[in-house]
């Protein structure tokens, strides 16, 4: 069983930056991968950004350049630095990873951009 706990989320003018934490509740030191997500009122759940055990990481086009992810097996965490935040960027992000088959999300963290 893993527990995923975002924080970090809140309120921030458009241009501003917030960084979202993802605390597991066990060792990622073998998660091959870990996302964020986020899921705007009204439209379906996206995948933000993924960082592999390695460090290599992907973004969607929309955040390319403005969000950063990192990750920190020693304190069991992954991050979201995000950047030149937009209005279209107001979402609840949610931490995902898939160990042995199961799927596992954190309970999200509400970001809320005003322009």
């Amino acid at each position: 069983q893993v527990q995923l706990v975002e924080s970090g989320g809140g309120l921030v003018q458009a241009g501003g930056s917030l960084r979202l934490s993802c605390a597991a509740s066990v060792s990622i030191f073998n998660f091959n991968r870990m996302d964020w997500y986020r899921q705007a009122a009204g439209k379906q759940r996206e995948l933000v950004a993924t960082i592999t055990s390695g460090g290599n990481t992907n973004y969607a086009d929309s955040v390319k350049g403005r969000f950063t992810i990192s990750r920190n097996n020693a304190k069991n965490t992954v991050s979201l630095q995000m950047n030149s935040l937009k209005s279209e960027d107001t979402a609840v992000y949610y931490c995902r990873v898939i160990v042995i088959g199961y799927d596992y999300w954190g309970q999200g963290t509400q970001v809320t951009v005003s322009s």
